[in-house]
Formats: C-alpha cells, structure tokens, sequence
C-alpha cells in the first residue's frame, strides 16, 4: 500500500460473541479525534447502562502513537488489549471498537475473557466494509485577484479539493491535496508572483 493511504472502516459496524452466558457486543465506528471517540463512549455508556463493563479501544493517525485501551473494570490485559490487537492485525487506523459485555454469572478466566473481547472485535471488523483513504495535506493560499485566472488553472490540472474561498482584492482559498502531490503543487503555487501559502 501506498505511503500516504490508510485503512478504516466506512460506516459504523457491529460484532457480538457469546461465553457461558456472557454477551460481549461490539460496536465500531470510524473517527477523526479524540472527543469523538469520548462521545461515543459515552453514548454506548448511556445506551447500556445496565451492562457490567465497556471496554474500547481506539486508534488515531499514522504513526502509531495515538491510541488508547480500556477495560473498564476487566483484569488488566484482557479487555482493551485483545481489542487493540484486532485493530492493528487489520492495519486500521482512525477507529474505535467498544464492546459492551453483560455477564452470564459464570466466569471466564482472563484466557476466557481474552478470547471473548478478540473475537468480539475480530466479529465487528468482519462485518464492516474496510476502505483505504488518501493522507491529505490542508493549505491555505493568498494572492492578488488579477492571479486567479493561473490559481485556477493550477487547482483543476492538479485536481486540488477546494475548502473554501473568498474573492476580493486578496483572494483566499482553503485547499487540499494528496499528501505524495503537495511538494509538487506547492513549488507550482510558489511560482505565482506574491502568493502566500500556509500549511494548517
């Protein structure tokens, strides 16, 4: 795969596995930030409240460094670890996985409860339509009006993703590009007389 392409899911998703009586259900959901993986958190929490535990994980960008296990209140390891795994087993990025577990009154070991929270998110992963996702870089230019007629030239040969854009005697756009096509717009852009370009 591509250096500036990453995998996540395209719509929320479920999973459920079951254990003497245990339910562990899943639940997925592609995310951009940290808040959104908090509410959604928050929302399941409310949603079943009369469950004994809900555990998540989460994964965010590219390098590996964004991410958080929970387990709610399950031995340590067995709950947001397992489901972490399955994340990074698939090489998904910008995803939560939740599972929400009643108990059946039985208990499982932390193999048991290992091999119920894995499969729990391997099942809601299964389930969910992976797609792959280009790495943008988002940009700010600033240029004289009587510019715009080459700035928009350049914005349809690269197939540049407009943000936004206000037209006075200083124009203003919000763009966005490939991340492997920046260095090569940027130069293009650099090349028009007064323009100002601000990565965001």
């Amino acid at each position: 795969m591509e250096d500036d392409v990453f995998r996540t899911i395209k719509n929320p998703s479920k999973g459920i596995y079951k254990s003497k009586g245990s339910k562990f259900m899943a639940f997925g959901y592609p995310i951009r930030t940290e808040e959104e993986a908090k509410l959604k958190v928050k929302d399941l929490k409310k949603r079943f409240h009369n469950a004994r535990h809900h555990c998540y994980s989460y994964k965010l960008g590219f390098d590996d460094l964004l991410y958080r296990i929970n387990d709610d209140g399950e031995p340590s390891g067995t709950a947001g670890k397992p489901i972490y795994g399955r994340i990074l087993s698939y090489g998904l990025t910008n995803i939560l996985i939740v599972v929400v577990r009643y108990f059946g009154g039985t208990l499982l070991g932390t193999s048991g409860l290992t091999e119920a929270y894995r499969s729990a998110a391997d099942d809601c992963i299964r389930n969910a339509v992976i797609i792959g996702c280009t790495i943008d870089v988002n940009f700010e230019i600033h240029f004289q009006y009587k510019q715009i007629d080459r700035v928009m030239r350049t914005i349809k040969e690269e197939s540049l993703k407009i943000r936004s854009q206000e037209f006075h005697d200083i124009c203003k756009m919000e763009l966005s590009v490939r991340k492997k096509k920046y260095h090569r717009v940027a130069a293009l852009f650099e090349e028009v007389r007064n323009l100002k370009l601000i990565v965001q």
